[in-house]
Order: structure tokens, then C-alpha cells, then sequence
């Protein structure tokens, strides 16, 4: 079993930066395809970014590409994406997803592990 924390979420500026966190237990992240996925309100989970198993950074959503990086540290167990140049639509509760050695997909079905989100405001 998997377990995945998030954090590092908050209200911030638009215009600003923030490096969202993701904490795994009970595998190692080099096993694991990783990826973060957001919602907003009245609206349905999205894609964001995706690394592979093997580190190999995945996919990047249009409406991040260029401003996200994803990134990942072994030692720590631990997924990352550095967001910059915020935007109001960026505004999104941010989840963090894993699935063992998958390839990184864009779709939520790829991913069987899930945690429980950290909320990301942007202000205009």
C-alpha cells in the first residue's frame, strides 16, 4: 500500500511561485509513476504533470507547460512541482497520485493511490 501526503499549498499572488510537496510511504518513489493532478471548484480533476517511475518527467496540461516543473527526490521519498507565474485559473485544490512502475499518464484511471490534496489559491 501507498500513502501520499501533500503540502505546500497556500494563497499566494498572482504572479508568484510555489513548490507543492507529496510525501510517499510504503514504496520507494523509484518504483512508483508519479502525478499531479488538480481540481477546481464545479469542476472536474485535471491533469497537471507526470514522472516516470524511472524519472523521466511525463507529460505537462497546456495550461501549465512552461511555468510547472516536476521533479522528484529519492532520498527523501518525495514528489515535487514548482509552479511559477500564477494565475487566478491556477486556483485549484492540487493532488498528488502514484501507480507502481505505470507509465505516466494523464488519465486519473492510471493511478490507483491518491492523497488527500493541498489547496492552492492565487490571487489577482
Amino acid at each position: 500500500q501507498v500513502q501520499l501526503v501533500e503540502s505546500g499549498g497556500g494563497l499566494v499572488q498572482a504572479g508568484g511561485s510555489l513548490r507543492l510537496s507529496c510525501a510517499a510511504s510504503g514504496r520507494a518513489i523509484s518504483t512508483l509513476t508519479m502525478g499531479w493532478f488538480r481540481q477546481a471548484p464545479g469542476k472536474e480533476r485535471e491533469f497537471v504533470a507526470a514522472i516516470t517511475w524511472s524519472g523521466i518527467p511525463g507529460n505537462y496540461a497546456d495550461s501549465v507547460k512552461g511555468r510547472a516543473t516536476i521533479s522528484r527526490d529519492i532520498a527523501k521519498n518525495t514528489l515535487y512541482l514548482e509552479l511559477n507565474s500564477l494565475k487566478p485559473e491556477d486556483t485549484a485544490a492540487y493532488y498528488c497520485a502514484a501507480a507502481f512502475l505505470g507509465r505516466a499518464g494523464t488519465s486519473q484511471d492510471s493511478y490507483p493511490y491518491w492523497g488527500q490534496g493541498t489547496q492552492v489559491t492565487v490571487s489577482s
